[in-house]
């Protein structure tokens, strides 16, 4: 590390410091060392940060989706007592855009607002009450302008150019076999809607810029991914990277929500004026402004099959909604469009994926993103054909699953293991809960719960299946890698393993992950892992399900180097030495288990470090065909859900919902039991409640008062069975798993619904007034028990 590399001595208060804990091995459920002091309210959030003579920051934000800014007026902001700086887009010393993907993005907005609650200006004063009535006093003139907000829209001749660039984001067209000449006995076409779903996480964005006194800042934050915010808050800020230092704060949940930055050029921005510390903290209503949210999505497909249920084609048209600006709406895109046709063999497709810029909210990134809104249609389009065939629903999908050796319709083979057929069959096995009489029920345990407000009348109960994958890390072409540093040395005659990564635990347990692999490798019980920061290289995103995989393979790889270290000492002592040491227990043993020398012996007081990347093996951008080798790993789940719906009142209570995961190695099986049920959470609630709701650019429901996420009265039991099929490129043959159970959960809820109701359902989420008004269910295949 440089002299430069440093952060201040004494951190703010409500940091988390180092998560120290004697793990289990991987294989087995270890107790997080987070998860005492986040259940007894003792562990510090962001927003718990705190400075002596810290100012509060706050921003000034457009109510108008599309409007000119003709002037900004800040005199009387800038009189008020306890007023230290008022900040506009003149301020700001470097750049004055920035992206994630795309530099598209105004740090503060000058000219041109495109969306309601874009950033204009920033106070910092001594009380957040005074930063507040600060904004009132900023006079900004508008000239408002018709907001463009739908999509399909947005991609036609004449449409108003929302940017220079155009208003198409990106386009993928996939060609697979001959579509155009495909001819198939049974065809079935549909047209499917995803609503903008929010991340809806409890921690509001906050955070904590502090001056250094010799123009540089350290940052601490609530973030996913410290280095890409380190790097574009020091191109805005006009400073070298190494002048700008981040340090992981308590992260209240992310789900992608906080790929993005936020507030972290203007707090900065803010600190490096006044000279002070500054604190931001969103209240709840700017969090669904301050943050990206779930793609809206519009498709068209068409499927055909032989009348066996032989798939011959899927054709696919994609219209994803990316907002305002351009956050990671590229990479949406590409699932969008490699994943279309869904773990089937398909030998002919066409897919085109589109993604545009319009006047609402910018979306980004959101656990599953693409494959969770062509999982939705190409599922219900599965569904659809089985019934115009008359086949089961489960074989139908088991027929057409792909297997290793298969190709996807975007090109790549179909690498092991891909246990779709096995997946399936396991969930179709598993015991359906029984149907309980509804007279005398629990109000919990009916439609519409606790209101009271069905006693059974029109009560139907559904089953529904649905199977989804994605790919793990990044893809076509990106370098995808993660850096570690260990440190093994001797405390109080003890080894101790410290392990340093930049990998943010956002609640997924990667601390947890990195400890256990720590033990694995190196035979110590005792081991450290620092705050994540920017002193040591980066550790990519906790997003894509990715970090077990990537920061997991980087510690392993550094723990392995480390050890190799400690043997070849061992070697050099006791020349050529026994054969087959390894270390365990705190000792260097030989192939029998005897014990050749304690570690804290070997070591004395000089300790072993070592620094190393972990890269996954290369992928390639698809070309013009949609063609390429572009993803490095698949995940695969199944589901199964069982609802009952009153078809009269339009109530849904979901009953259980079933599945099966390959994990190929679960390294925390209670966490991964955890990512599991937290996954199908979210699927429920973009099935059944979760939309922002979107007029002419401006948003409806901005609270969780109206804006409705699935509470502990709304969740089924999960029933789920865990498969371990390594991946033999994977570091313990592991795959990630936090995002394959919200993919797949959605639709199998919806094809639940449509089985007690016979309504096509093309919507999510689904409204009550979609389920009403239902008289006698249509003739279906017998329904599988």
């Amino acid at each position: 590390m440089s002299g430069t590399e440093t952060v201040p001595k004494a951190p703010p208060r409500g940091m988390p410091g180092a998560a120290e804990s004697r793990p289990g091995d991987i294989g087995e459920s270890t107790r997080r060392a987070d998860g005492v002091p986040k259940v007894r309210g003792e562990f510090g959030y962001s927003s718990d940060l705190w400075m002596e003579d810290m100012l509060w920051g706050a921003t000034l934000r457009s109510p108008h989706p599309h409007a000119n800014i003709w002037s900004i007026d800040t005199s009387e902001a800038e009189a008020m007592p306890g007023v230290y700086a008022v900040l506009t887009h003149e301020d700001v010393p470097g750049r004055k855009v920035y992206g994630m993907e795309v530099p598209d993005q105004p740090v503060l907005a000058w000219e041109k607002v495109r969306y309601q609650g874009e950033p204009v200006a920033l106070v910092a004063a001594d009380h957040p009450e005074t930063a507040r009535r600060a904004l009132q006093k900023i006079k900004v003139e508008y000239e408002v302008l018709e907001p463009l907000t739908d999509a399909e829209e947005a991609m036609k001749e004449g449409a108003p150019r929302l940017h220079l660039s155009g208003n198409l984001l990106r386009h993928i067209h996939v060609r697979h076999g001959e579509p155009e000449s495909a001819k198939a006995e049974v065809v079935v076409s549909g047209e499917y809607e995803v609503g903008m779903q929010d991340q809806a996480f409890l921690g509001p964005e906050s955070g904590l810029a502090v001056p250094d006194g010799q123009g540089g800042v350290d940052l601490y934050i609530s973030t996913q991914w410290l280095h890409i915010d380190r790097d574009q808050v020091a191109e805005s800020l006009g400073l070298p990277p190494e002048r700008v230092r981040l340090v992981l704060s308590g992260v209240g949940g992310a789900f992608g929500g906080r790929e993005d930055l936020s507030m972290q050029i203007h707090a900065c921005m803010l600190a490096l004026e006044t000279g002070r510390p500054v604190k931001m903290v969103y209240n709840r209503e700017e969090s669904f402004f301050g943050h990206v949210h779930r793609h809206p999505c519009r498709m068209r497909y068409e499927h055909g099959a032989r009348k066996d249920g032989t798939l011959v084609y899927v054709k696919a048209r994609i219209v994803l909604d990316g907002g305002a600006y351009a956050s990671s709406s590229n990479a949406v895109c590409l699932n969008a469009a490699t994943f279309a046709c869904g773990p089937y063999k398909v030998p002919h497709a066409e897919v085109d994926s589109y993604m545009l810029y319009t006047n609402n909210p910018p979306c980004g990134a959101m656990r599953g993103f693409g494959a969770v809104q062509v999982c939705f249609a190409y599922e219900a389009q599965m569904d659809k054909l089985a019934r115009e065939l008359g086949m089961d629903p489960v074989e139908l999908r088991v027929k057409n699953a792909i297997a290793p050796g298969d190709r996807f319709p975007f090109g790549q083979e179909v690498p092991e293991p891909a246990p779709v057929a096995e997946l399936l069959e396991r969930v179709r096995r598993m015991p359906l809960p029984e149907e309980e009489a509804l007279a005398g029920r629990d109000l919990r345990e009916l439609p519409g719960g606790v209101s009271n407000v069905t006693h059974g009348e029109g009560v139907r109960r559904g089953v529904g299946y649905a199977v989804g994958f994605k790919n793990i890390g990044y893809s076509a072409g990106f370098d995808d890698y993660s850096t570690a540093r260990v440190i093994l040395s001797v405390e109080e005659g003890e080894p101790v393993a410290q392990v340093h990564t930049a990998a943010c635990e956002v609640g997924q347990g990667v601390i947890t992950v990195q400890a256990q692999i720590a033990r694995r490798e190196l035979g110590v019980e005792r081991v450290r892992v620092l705050p994540a920061d920017t002193r040591v290289g980066s550790a990519g995103s906790s997003s894509a399900s990715r970090q077990t995989y990537m920061t997991g393979g980087a510690v392993r790889l550094a723990c392995r180097a480390v050890r190799e270290r400690v043997l070849a000492r061992v070697r050099e002592e006791l020349g050529e030495g026994p054969e087959g040491l390894s270390v365990r227990g705190g000792n260097v043993v030989d192939a029998a288990g005897r014990v050749v020398v304690p570690l804290a012996e070997l070591l004395g007081e000089e300790g072993i470090e070592e620094t190393v990347e972990f890269h996954h093996r290369p992928t390639h951008p698809l070309d013009e065909n949609g063609q390429g080798d572009a993803h490095v790993q698949f995940a695969y789940a199944a589901h199964r859900a069982v609802v009952e719906v009153d078809t009269e009142l339009g109530l849904v209570r979901v009953v259980e919902v079933a599945t099966a995961q390959d994990v190929g190695k679960a390294i925390n099986p209670q966490a991964v039991e955890g990512q599991i049920e937290g996954g199908i959470a979210q699927g429920l609630g973009l099935a059944l409640m979760e939309e922002i709701q979107v007029r002419e650019g401006k948003v409806q429901n901005a609270s969780f008062t109206d804006y409705l996420i699935p509470t502990i009265l709304d969740m089924p039991s999960v029933r789920a069975e865990i498969l371990e099929l390594a991946d033999p490129e994977a570091p313990y043959g592991l795959k990630g798993v936090g995002e394959p159970p919200t993919i797949a959960s959605t639709p199998a809820i919806v094809a639940a619904l449509r089985d007690a109701t016979g309504r096509e359902l093309n919507r999510v989420p689904v409204r009550p007034e979609q389920i009403v008004g239902i008289a006698e269910r249509p003739a279906a295949p017998e329904r599988i028990r």
